[in-house]
């Protein structure tokens, strides 16, 4: 991405230089030094931009733990470093993508704790898919992984995807296999109740209602759609927010007969 930018930057310069000569010299002179003006400003921006980042990520990196540490054992099963160091990385990008920032001292606290919540969770969840006789066939965990080479252009992309992930094909296809047991599980044993057509009505009332307050507010107010226009997707919102109940509830269960111990 920087030898693209940079690339393009040095294109407007080119640009720049080469551009066509008239009686008006003088203009062309000053309009050139406007150009490289901007393309130098562009170019502070990016390094600032790129600083910015790098420093960020020192201070993502130092919440990480060591890779072979255990950060807790669920039922006799021990939970990597490694496995937190991969949960904490979506933690933190969610912090991030609500425009929080996951490194100061409060958020980090509360990344900490979600992270390891959410890896109990899923370990208790996973566990029970497999005490109830949930399986993963090779010719499924074969169809996963072609999917998922399917994303990279190439097998040399992949394998190298595979290496800054710190996997081998071998821990990948052990991974899809959980993923696998986790989602039959999920869908045959977490029962939901169906989204009624008033709970789709309130959330879009709900919507609407919060729109007009930003509206009220100073905001620019954006044209509210139909709601039969958005009724599926509302509908799927609402659906996936119940699945979350329904797994959280059933993760407290789970946790009272289970044998938890946080080392973190």
């Amino acid at each position: 991405m920087k030898k693209l930018m940079y690339t393009m930057l040095i294109g407007l310069i080119a640009a720049a230089l080469t551009a066509c000569g008239s009686n008006d010299d003088a203009k062309q002179s000053k309009s050139d030094n406007q150009k490289t003006a901007q393309t130098e400003q562009q170019k502070e921006a990016q390094k600032k931009q790129e600083k910015q980042a790098k420093e960020m990520q020192k201070k993502l990196d130092k919440q990480k733990v060591d890779d072979k540490k255990t950060v807790a054992v669920v039922n006799g099963k021990k939970v990597s470093g490694e496995e937190y160091n991969a949960a904490l990385s979506s933690s933190q990008a969610q912090y991030q993508q609500m425009g929080q920032d996951p490194t100061s001292k409060e958020a980090a606290k509360q990344v900490k704790q979600q992270t390891i919540d959410n890896l109990v969770g899923q370990t208790l969840l996973l566990q029970e898919a497999e005490n109830k006789g949930y399986k993963a066939t090779d010719e499924e965990v074969n169809k996963k992984l072609k999917e998922t080479k399917k994303q990279f252009k190439t097998d040399k992309q992949f394998k190298a995807a595979l290496k800054d992930a710190g996997l081998t094909q071998s821990q990948l296809k052990s991974e899809l296999a959980d993923s696998i047991k986790y989602q039959q599980y999920v869908d045959k044993d977490i029962q939901t109740p169906e989204v009624t057509d008033k709970e789709i009505q309130d959330y879009y009332d709900q919507f609407a209602k919060q729109s007009q307050s930003q509206a009220s507010g100073g905001k620019e107010q954006s044209q509210m759609p139909k709601l039969e226009d958005v009724k599926p997707q509302i509908k799927q919102q609402l659906e996936q927010q119940k699945k979350q109940e329904a797994l959280e509830k059933k993760v407290e269960e789970l946790k009272k007969n289970a044998k938890v111990e946080v080392k973190l």
